[in-house]
């Protein structure tokens, strides 16, 4: 690995420790009866916002109660993510290309597992509904989007990043660039030069 990649994807890693500070992900409710909107904040290790209220609004469609106890992942993903940033560190420190290969697969693998366990919680969470709800609609279903916004019913959902998630993906883009011209640009240089 060249110096200055090294250097990239050692600030690339450091940069990761924001996300324990601020939430990674804001998905935010509007309606006419909520002009100011509801919010629910989904930290490494917490839910922020108005979770009661939305829970309590849920309730009456037949969902889930919002709770941390819906996730078992905040249990463990402070843990995967310091051991993705002390990974890229030694990565950085050690410049070994294969090292470097190592850890930039298992980001990203790591990465879309996170992604999908969350599309998987919501589409559970927005059809798997208590059939003694007070409010039935025949195959209305209520999963909020991943990313952009959705109406449901008399609500926008909307569903974006937060700093937390921004600067992970922030990483995860230096770390693709990298991994790009550590695999692509610096290997036709080596040829050419050993030409």
């Amino acid at each position: 690995m060249k110096k200055y990649s090294s250097i990239l994807i050692a600030l690339a890693c450091l940069a990761m420790i924001i996300s324990f500070f601020v939430p990674l992900w804001t998905v935010t409710l509007d309606a006419p009866q909520y002009p100011e909107g509801l919010t629910l904040q989904i930290w490494l290790s917490k839910l922020s916002g108005d979770v009661d209220i939305i829970s309590e609004l849920n309730h009456y469609i037949g969902m889930k109660k919002i709770s941390v106890e819906m996730f078992p992942e905040f249990g463990y993903m402070s843990t995967i993510v310091i051991a993705v940033i002390v990974a890229g560190l030694i990565t950085a420190i050690v410049r070994k290309k294969w090292l470097f290969i190592i850890w930039f697969v298992a980001f990203f693998a790591i990465a879309a597992i996170g992604i999908y366990d969350f599309w998987s919680w919501e589409y559970d969470y927005g059809h798997n509904l208590d059939p003694r709800a007070a409010i039935k609609i025949a195959d209305q279903y209520y999963q909020p989007p991943l990313i952009g916004c959705k109406q449901l019913l008399n609500f926008n959902a909307c569903s974006f990043p937060a700093g937390g998630g921004w600067v992970i993906i922030i990483s995860g883009t230096i770390s693709f660039l990298v991994f790009a011209y550590e695999m692509f640009f610096n290997r036709k240089k080596s040829r050419i030069n050993l030409i």
